[in-house]
């Protein structure tokens, strides 16, 4: 799901686990275990140089990875990981041994926010220590209305990579680690932002926090494999025809709690996390923190029939299983 971190007002409300659709498909509307085993043998994979936005930006992939365009993305999102369609998402890279419903899968989520030139001039004077605590204090200060509305609760627990900008390929990159409710096994949000002269590119990668050493080693490969095209880069901003964001890096990195949708058996339930007044801005920036409700061993027992999901992670108003 795109997002627009000048909004004063966003309201996501809760999207289906996958694993609960699996286990109680004979009660849902939504696609059977069949139905979506053969959906993801359709899928049509991508491998080589892939052009963006009629080439505002490739994807030179490398043999590692593998990647599924804007139909075949949608398609995952909506119809196999169960959440709202987003016509306007790129596509999403992944491993090229892991697909959507395999074991220890992670993807990344690829799609572009035309926001504007966003200016660097504050990338060595923002204190990250002050700025997790301020994104902490927010997570904490929403948690009362989410567990109103019956959503467990939601910690920043701290970074899992500190944030990082590259001031010569004006690439930025970090790693937030999260608990949700009670959750014995943490979970990870691993968020890369790439300037451009109009906007940024926006690429998330989704998995579990025992994932993080192999998606931080994939991670340098994926900084390197995309880029903006001729015309389109950092560089060529050109102040007199060009709009100049509202905002710079610290509100990226706040604001860039999800860049995504919600990951099967991983992603399952879009919270609010209002942040308020946290980078001098003079509204409140309404921020969408993915929660992690779930492992995909979890997944895969709902696939074969041998577990089933906990009442208190299904959406309110569910029946019991």
């Amino acid at each position: 799901m795109r997002i627009n971190v000048l909004l004063s007002s966003v309201r996501i409300l809760s999207l289906c686990l996958f694993a609960a659709l699996l286990a109680r498909a004979d009660e849902s509307a939504n696609l059977s275990k069949d139905q979506i085993l053969s959906l993801v043998s359709e899928l049509k994979w991508q491998t080589g140089t892939i052009t963006l936005k009629d080439g505002l930006a490739k994807i030179n992939l490398t043999d590692d990875f593998r990647f599924l365009g804007n139909n075949d993305a949608r398609r995952v999102l909506h119809e196999v990981w169960n959440n709202p369609d987003q016509p306007d998402i790129l596509g999403m890279i992944f491993p090229k041994d892991k697909g959507p419903i395999d074991q220890d899968n992670w993807a990344v989520l690829v799609s572009y926010e035309d926001s504007g030139y966003v200016k660097d001039d504050d990338a060595g004077k923002i204190n990250y220590s002050d700025l997790l605590k301020k994104m902490q204090d927010a997570a904490k200060a929403a948690d009362p209305e989410r567990v109103k509305e019956g959503y467990p609760t939601l910690d920043l627990v701290g970074w899992a990579e500190p944030p990082r900008y590259n001031a010569e390929t004006h690439k930025l990159y970090w790693a937030k680690e999260l608990k949700i409710g009670g959750e014995s096994e943490d979970e990870l949000n691993y968020d890369i932002r790439i300037l451009g002269r109009r906007g940024v590119l926006v690429l998330s990668a989704l998995g579990g926090m025992d994932q993080l050493p192999e998606i931080d080693a994939a991670v340098p490969k994926i900084l390197d494999m995309v880029d903006f095209q001729p015309g389109n880069t950092y560089a060529e901003f050109d102040p007199k025809i060009d709009k100049v964001a509202e905002y710079g890096l610290a509100t990226l990195i706040a604001g860039g709690a999800l860049a995504g949708a919600a990951k099967l058996g991983l992603f399952a339930v879009f919270f609010k996390w209002i942040f308020a007044a946290a980078l001098a801005l003079k509204k409140a920036l309404i921020v969408v923190i993915v929660a992690i409700v779930a492992g995909v061993k979890k997944l895969w027992g709902n696939l074969t029939g041998r577990s089933k999901t906990p009442s208190n992670l299904l959406p309110p108003g569910s029946p019991p299983q």
